[in-house]
């Protein structure tokens, strides 16, 4: 943390690779561009970078009103989505040379390159730009390999050709990166995957490399599937009606997984007093989506082999992840609004950029709204150490 000493003197220096000032919030996205860019930290000096609110470009006070939703607001900016992977960031009211200003100090990332909608911004003296080819491979061979999050080290065994590269120039990449960057750019495919994490630089595909496009997903690693059970009663020894073990690389998961939870959700029809007919199915899918793939997204995949469980009774639908509450969430606050960490925070990009994943933070509350609108209960979650399990029931 930045003493006011410290953060004076960055505010009175207009020169400074570690300094961005801003009069207002009226346009985010410079600020956005300017998190993004102390987070890649081209020069490397391994020091936090500042963003000052309400501070005119000479360092002058711009008289800003500091509120709490202001403060919210930037510090929204952290895991709203944009910005890829999530920085580190801390955002405070200060008042400096008589000045009330929020500061946003941004720590170095230790796996850039961090991108804003699939652009790589960075800063050298007081140039922010996009960041060129050869920037991009100096951010990438800096990533530290120790340290690092289960989803972005190594699999030594793999090899590049355990990746299916046509599902990623087809499918991944363009929505992974800016389109006129990757014309501009015209890199080797080693090097795309590189600055995605999905390769490390060894050539050695990553964990996320093979959840995300692996040949053989469940050969590296094991526990990458979900496995549905449809249950013709109220328990696990009763028959059962329908079984699979949903797995392959993410893009090919999550289609096969929403094909299986539309086909067992059967839609009821209402005959309402006038024309109106109404159709409700006992669970509303996008429900049902929210909570698989939060399942997916969160459990752990280090250490085990377990999958995630999705079994389907009679009444209700009981989805197991691996994997207790991780960081800041407890057993206790589990499932409160606005509180989540992400023991897999590449693996939550990946998700981001493939669609299934709107804006990290709101499955939970999404699932309830819907399940509330279609009739149904609460979902219920019953988090332990070793796994969370969410209860759905079924639509009286």
């Amino acid at each position: 943390m930045l003493g006011d000493e410290e953060l004076q003197a960055l505010l009175g220096d207009v020169e400074s690779d570690r300094t961005e000032r801003k009069a207002s919030l009226a346009d985010r996205e410079p600020i956005r561009k300017a998190i993004c860019a102390f987070a890649n930290d081209l020069p490397g000096s391994g020091k936090p970078g500042v963003v000052f609110v309400g501070a005119n470009d000479d360092g002058s006070c711009a008289g800003l009103a500091i509120s709490e939703d202001l403060l919210l607001t930037l510090s929204d900016m952290r895991g709203d989505g944009n910005i890829q992977p999530f920085p580190s960031i801390v955002v405070q009211k200060r008042r400096l040379h008589d000045c009330d200003l929020v500061v946003v100090m941004v720590e170095p990332s230790a796996a850039p390159p961090v991108r804003v909608r699939g652009v790589t911004w960075i800063r050298v003296g007081p140039r922010r730009g996009i960041a060129t080819p050869e920037e991009e491979r100096r951010l990438s061979e800096r990533r530290r390999g120790r340290d690092l999050p289960f989803d972005i080290q190594s699999l030594p065994s793999a090899t590049l050709q355990d990746l299916d590269l046509d599902l990623f120039s087809r499918e991944y990449l363009p929505q992974a990166v800016d389109p006129e960057v990757l014309t501009a750019n015209r890199r080797d495919v080693e090097d795309q995957l590189r600055s995605l994490r999905l390769l490390d630089l060894e050539g050695h595909p990553t964990v996320l490399g093979a959840l995300v496009l692996g040949r053989d997903v469940r050969r590296f690693v094991p526990g990458a599937y979900v496995q549905f059970l449809r249950i013709d009663g109220l328990s696990l020894t009763d028959p059962i009606r329908d079984q699979k073990e949903i797995d392959g690389p993410l893009p090919e998961m999550g289609r096969r997984l929403d094909e299986v939870l539309e086909a067992h959700n059967s839609v009821s029809l209402s005959v309402t007093e006038g024309p109106l007919e109404v159709r409700r199915a006992e669970y509303p899918l996008t429900a049902l989506q929210q909570l698989a793939r939060n399942a997916i997204l969160h459990r752990t995949y280090e250490g085990t082999n377990a999958p995630v469980r999705l079994y389907w009774f009679a009444d209700r639908i009981e989805i197991h992840s691996p994997g207790g509450p991780f960081g800041q969430v407890s057993r206790e606050n589990f499932g409160r609004e606005g509180l989540t960490d992400y023991r897999n925070p590449h693996l939550a990009e990946a998700m981001k950029v493939l669609g299934y994943v709107q804006r990290f933070g709101m499955g939970i509350p999404l699932a309830r709204q819907e399940l509330q609108r279609n009739g149904n209960p609460p979902p219920e979650f019953v988090p332990e150490d070793g796994h969370v399990l969410v209860l759905v029931r079924r639509r009286p």
